[in-house]
């Protein structure tokens, strides 16, 4: 009898979860069972760790084969578990010594012919391993860079089975060819992309522009009002509806953001990293994402592929995907109710909690959301001259889509008026570039973080209100406005809290100690779309 024992990580969600792999031969007729709640991806590892073990000039044991998979009662798919499985086949059969795999950390799929292909969730693997204790980490030599993003751990990247095999007995290790398809496990869906890094359908291509051309906010007409609205969105992580006619340049507005957000932190870039890992669109040769995402679904998208969900365990969606950095909904109206309402607890709370029958996942989903919406179903409502058709029933039912309680949720909302001549023909001069306003965006986030330094927050629409009014006050009456809104109705109490969340941002924007009634005036034109005489811009000095 014969018995061997490794590990690999099962993922729940972008968590992983440790599971050892024991196998075990006794005499008996030859057959291979595999027990521990595994899909139907995970069964068919069989096959491919058989074909993989004889492919790689090992001799398949001719006996009775149990392999089990605990803990049991976690659920586990995928094809990660092909190299740990196969090593503790190897072990049992004492091929390779079983004590030389027990303390190893194995995550790879198997080809039929022995070669190691790389899996999704390799990152939140290895970290699950590294605080579970485990300091040697074998993964495809494709995601030996991610993987080796986790300190104190030690990464061997193999390509082959027979690699590792001639690893773990002492002999020369063989020459590998690379493998021919070396991008990554699965296609980047559309919508999606890192920003920077010219991967998939994004800003650089959404805009016209040419190859090796990055979008510049200096290429944007006028819209002075817009252009200060995403200059306070970056600057406190505030979401923004922009409200206009087709042709006004609210999609390039949005597309423009991400590069005025500064560069994520460390620990930003893991959580990023982590997500993208699970999900399979790593940009190839680029292991750490330290550019803020932009996701930009689809209006037809469906609440799932938002808020996350698919068979069995759910998977991350839009709002995970474009955690920490940007979720841009265009013709946000077109969208579907449901869809629409399903964001209102991760725009709260920061994460998104999905239950399915196999499993409750909780996801990271903390993006600054963007919304751009026409006034109705033509677009040319209240447009001089335009000759919009659409009837007064059919333009409430179409802006009523956005429903009351997500707009609350929605700190700043910008009319975006169509580009006048003198603007398009640039008479006016160009406005400032994107370098210029992500200074100053810089320079906010610095004085924000300063003052919320020792806290659970790193920007100012993470506070909560009630924080906000008790240990950072504002001056005598600098609130007057934002109460007399209140008390007619203009503001809920949570509009209240938001309106002073932007007062911060543009303080910090002006280099201000704390908000003044000027600030809370900007503030609230922002948020109401109601003139208040707040005429300057929110990076201007006091």
């Amino acid at each position: 009898m014969g018995f061997a024992r490794a590990c690999s990580v099962a993922l729940v969600g972008v968590e992983g979860v440790v599971v050892e792999v024991q196998a075990d031969l006794e005499p008996g007729v030859a057959a291979f069972t595999l027990v521990g709640l595994p899909d139907k991806s995970l069964v068919e590892s069989r096959d491919r760790v058989r074909a993989a073990v004889v492919n790689s000039g090992a001799e398949w044991p001719q006996k009775k084969l149990t392999v089990g998979l605990s803990p049991a009662s976690v659920p586990k798919g995928g094809s990660g578990f092909d190299l740990a499985v196969a090593c503790a086949v190897l072990g049992a059969a004492e091929r390779v010594a079983p004590e030389a795999i027990a303390d190893l950390m194995l995550i790879g799929e198997l080809g039929l012919d022995g070669r190691v292909r790389p899996v999704r969730g390799v990152l939140p693997a290895v970290l699950a391993a590294a605080e579970a204790g485990y300091r040697r980490v074998v993964v495809p030599e494709r995601t030996a860079g991610e993987a080796s993003l986790v300190p104190g751990v030690s990464v061997l990247g193999v390509r082959s089975l027979r690699q590792l095999i001639a690893v773990l007995t002492d002999e020369p290790v063989p020459e590998e060819p690379p493998d021919a398809a070396a991008g990554r496990p699965d296609p980047m869906p559309p919508g999606l992309m890192v920003a920077g890094a010219g991967v998939g359908t994004g800003p650089a291509t959404g805009a016209g522009a040419g190859p090796g051309h990055r979008p510049d906010l200096a290429d944007v007409a006028g819209q002075a009002a817009a252009r200060t609205a995403l200059e306070v969105a970056a600057a406190g992580g505030h979401h923004l509806l922009l409200h206009g006619p087709p042709g006004a340049g609210k999609t390039m507005l949005a597309e423009r953001l991400p590069a005025v957000l500064p560069p994520l932190t460390r620990q930003e870039s893991l959580e990023v990293t982590a997500v993208h890992s699970v999900a399979g669109i790593l940009p190839p040769g680029q292991p750490l994402v330290d550019t803020a995402p932009y996701c930009a679904p689809h209006h037809s998208a469906t609440m799932q592929s938002l808020v996350g969900g698919g068979n069995g365990l759910p998977r991350p969606g839009a709002v995970s995907l474009a955690h920490r950095g940007i979720l841009f909904l265009d013709e946000a109206p077109e969208f579907s109710a449901r869809a629409l309402d399903a964001l209102r607890q991760p725009l709260e709370s920061g994460h998104v909690v999905v239950a399915r029958s196999a499993g409750v996942v909780r996801l990271p989903a903390r993006f600054l959301m963007v919304l751009a919406a026409n006034p109705c179903p033509c677009g040319r409502h209240r447009l001089h001259g335009a000759g919009c058709e659409c009837p007064p029933s059919v333009i409430r039912r179409y802006q009523a889509r956005l429903s009351g309680p997500l707009l609350d949720r929605v700190d700043l909302r910008v009319d975006v008026r169509p580009v006048d001549r003198a603007d398009l023909l640039g008479r006016g001069g160009r406005g400032e570039s994107t370098e210029t306003v992500a200074a100053r965006v810089r320079g906010a986030r610095e004085r924000s973080a300063a003052r919320l330094d020792g806290t659970p927050w790193s920007v100012n629409s993470e506070v909560p209100g009630h924080e906000l009014r008790t240990r950072w006050p504002l001056g005598p009456g600098a609130l007057a406005a934002a109460e007399r809104d209140l008390e007619r109705g203009l503001l809920t109490a949570r509009g209240v809290d938001r309106v002073l969340r932007v007062a911060w941002t543009v303080a910090d924007l002006a280099g201000h100690d704390r908000p003044t009634a000027r600030d809370v005036a900007l503030a609230l034109e922002l948020r109401t779309g109601i003139a208040r005489g707040a005429t300057a811009l929110a990076g201007e000095a006091s």
